[in-house]
């Protein structure tokens, strides 16, 4: 899905909260919670909904009301319209960290979905042959609620991204050569994924697989607690001067997000995202979200985004794409950790 960039956040708030506790979208997401997991119509069920003083009485008495007729798949149906009502797409927001060597000139730049401030000197990075990819930064205090190894995951999913988007058009060489460019990029905020709610979603998603109809079925992700992510990064030269730099923010939305059961995954597919929009900007030396065309990726970038072998021997620093099993594992609504092996070094 793409949103106006008009909907997004118009600042940078670092402590703002991830989701707005709306009272129509908290207690939609508290009778689901209740509901829609396990289908429960029973007295019991009835009694712990009324008494939770935590799930809206209009919501609680309406349930009963419907559960009273016996129809389970009506219910289920009724809550579609509340579920209508509810943001369906995380608003990014950029935050500014302290990564970058100069944060002089950048201009906003914004896609559809997209919030960026950005500069590229287009010249100087034309003339550049090789870069480096430098492991990207998640500092601990940018995102508590994810654990260590979430947070290797998110950062590891946005060097590689970066080095196999950037294969296209560099030479690739390892951290600790000399290039013409290097990239470093840093985590800036990076909120979880509820992963109920994801749970749930995927499971949705995964039942009408099942259903014989002649036109496939879509559904969206419940529109409670979706991620977002923010990310800085610059290319510097050999003298470390800046000639390109970043400021990226997106989130998450209900129609074309993948639903994983992880407070990591809407960070993971988001950062394969960024890799893709920075690589873009160094490739072409300018925006890539001014104008309009059709890239065709080359038959290595294809082959190293199913698990194949990278262009590059340096690109293996950050493991090979979990391709197929990572495929599968999103229309099961897997975690991510359960598919990608990560960098390297965590493998050894």
């Amino acid at each position: 899905m793409r949103s106006a960039a008009g909907l997004n956040h118009p600042g940078s708030y670092p402590s703002f909260p991830y989701q707005r506790r709306w009272p129509l979208g908290y207690c939609a997401s508290r009778l689901l919670r209740f509901a829609l997991p396990y289908g429960r119509t029973d007295a019991k069920f009835e009694g712990g909904l009324a008494s939770n003083t935590r799930v809206c009485p209009a919501f609680a008495a309406g349930w009963r009301q419907l559960a009273a007729t016996g129809r389970n798949k009506s219910m289920r149906l009724a809550l579609l319209p509340i579920l209508a009502l509810l943001p369906a797409c995380s608003t990014p927001a950029l935050v500014q960290g302290n990564g970058l060597s100069s944060y002089e000139g950048l201009k906003q730049s914004d896609g559809k979905i997209t919030k960026s401030r950005l500069q590229v000197k287009k010249e100087q990075v034309a003339a550049a042959k090789t870069i480096n990819v430098a492991p990207t930064a998640f500092p601990a205090f940018v995102a508590p609620a994810l654990t260590h190894e979430q947070r290797i995951l998110v950062a590891n999913t946005v060097s590689r991204a970066l080095c196999i988007n950037l294969s296209d058009r560099f030479r690739v060489v390892s951290p600790d050569q000399r290039a013409d460019l290097t990239v470093r990029a840093a985590i800036t905020r990076a909120t979880p994924t509820d992963e109920v709610a994801a749970g749930v979603s995927a499971a949705a998603k995964l039942g009408t697989s099942f259903v014989d109809t002649a036109v496939p079925i879509p559904v969206p992700r419940i529109p409670v607690g979706l991620g977002d992510l923010s990310i800085e990064a610059e290319a510097v030269d050999v003298t470390g001067r800046q000639q390109a730099a970043m400021i990226w923010g997106r989130g998450a939305n209900a129609f074309f997000s993948t639903p994983r059961a992880s407070r990591a995954s809407d960070a993971y597919d988001l950062a394969r995202d960024f890799g893709d929009d920075f690589a873009k900007m160094l490739n072409k030396g300018e925006s890539p979200f001014e104008g309009f065309s059709i890239d065709i990726p080359s038959l290595e970038k294809v082959g190293s985004n199913i698990g194949l072998a990278p262009k590059y021997a340096a690109c293996e620093t950050y493991g090979r794409a979990p391709g197929i099993a990572g495929l599968v594992g999103g229309k099961l609504g897997l975690p991510p950790e359960w598919t990608d092996d990560g960098p390297a070094e965590t493998r050894k």
